[in-house]
């Protein structure tokens, strides 16, 4: 299970894009990073091809890694935690808010 969910809100916590919040777009595991909505945008430069044959610049998304990314928890004062887990009564594994006092995260 992981700690940072596609479609969670984050706060970046360190980096210049320190302070800024976004929606996830995708969780690269492999890579310990994660895609955030219009954070990381880069240009990248494209060799002329038949499609193109012009060739120039297109829009990528960097991927920003985990441990600059913190959850959010509460969007009007956009407050963070760390995020932990724990089994609920059904024996299902869910993901807490440890500076909530282990409140449940949905």
């Amino acid at each position: 299970m992981a700690r940072i969910k596609k479609d969670d809100i984050v706060k970046i916590i360190s980096g210049k894009n320190k302070g800024v919040t976004g929606k996830v777009i995708a969780v690269l595991p492999k890579k310990n990073a994660a895609l955030i909505e219009n954070v990381g945008t880069a240009k990248r430069k494209v060799k002329p091809n038949q499609i193109n044959p012009q060739g120039g610049m297109k829009d990528i998304h960097v991927p920003t890694s985990m441990h600059k990314i913190a959850l959010v928890v509460d969007e009007k004062s956009s407050a963070t935690s760390r995020v932990g887990y724990s089994k609920n009564d059904d024996g299902k594994t869910v993901r807490i808010a440890r500076q909530l006092n282990n409140k449940e995260i949905k």
